[in-house]
C-alpha cells in the first residue's frame, strides 16, 4: 500500500503530542538517578597500596600519584620492612573521560564511582582534586549490590567454607550454597 510509511510516521509524531511531558525541576528538586549511576571518583586512602596501576593505565594520564617508603618494624622479623606511603592522589577532572578504567584496574578497591555530579567549578584549574577532597566524597559511595544466591560464591566465602569443612570434605562451591538452592538444582 503506498503511503504505508507516512502514515505510520504520523502516528508515532500522534502518539508523542500527545503523551504528557515531564519537565525535570533540577535546580529545586534532585533527580533521581539511576542506582550505580557515574559521578564523580572517591577515593578510599587507606586502601591505596601506591601501586601506581590506575595512573599507568588511564588513557588520558590524568592521575597523579606521588609517595615515599618508610620502615615499619615487625615483632620478631630479622629486619625492618618497607611500605609505601601515600604522599599526594590527585585526579584532574578536566581532563578525566570518566572511562573507569582506574576503578577497574585497582586490585585494593581505592578508587569508587560516586552518584554525585555537581562538582562544577567556575575555573578550569580548581577541577584538579587532591587526595583530601577525593576522600571526601567517599561519604556517598552506594553500598554494592546484594550477591547473587544462585551465583557463584565469592573467592573468600569458598576460602571460608573450605576451612570449615576440612579436609575431604565435599567441594566449597556446594558447601557454600544454601541447601534449597542444592535441592532445587539437583536432578531428577
Amino acid at each position: 500500500m503506498p503511503g504505508k510509511g507516512l502514515i505510520n510516521g504520523l502516528a508515532v509524531t500522534l502518539k508523542t503530542m500527545i503523551k504528557p511531558t515531564i519537565t525535570q525541576q533540577y535546580p529545586d528538586v534532585e533527580p533521581e538517578l539511576p542506582p550505580r549511576s557515574r559521578g564523580v571518583i572517591a577515593l578510599l586512602e587507606e586502601n591505596c597500596t601506591v601501586c601506581m596501576l590506575c595512573a599507568r593505565e588511564c588513557p588520558d594520564w590524568c592521575i597523579y600519584i606521588d609517595s615515599h617508603k618508610e620502615e615499619v618494624v615487625v615483632p620478631g622479623a630479622a629486619r625492618a620492612r618497607q611500605r609505601n606511603v601515600l604522599d599526594k592522589f590527585d585526579i584532574d577532572f578536566s581532563l578525566c573521560m570518566y572511562c573507569g578504567i582506574c576503578i577497574e584496574v585497582c586490585p585494593f578497591d581505592a578508587l569508587h564511582w560516586t552518584p554525585e555530579f555537581e562538582y562544577a567549578e567556575t575555573d578550569v584549574l580548581s577541577l584538579l582534586h587532591d587526595k583530601d577532597r577525593l576522600g571526601e566524597w567517599m561519604r556517598t559511595v552506594p553500598p554494592p549490590p546484594a550477591h547473587d544466591v544462585l551465583g557463584e560464591p565469592s573467592k573468600e566465602e569458598a576460602t571460608a567454607a573450605r576451612k570449615a569443612a576440612g579436609p575431604g570434605a565435599a567441594t566449597a562451591a556446594k558447601t557454600a550454597r544454601p541447601a534449597a538452592v542444592r535441592r532445587e538444582q539437583a536432578p531428577e
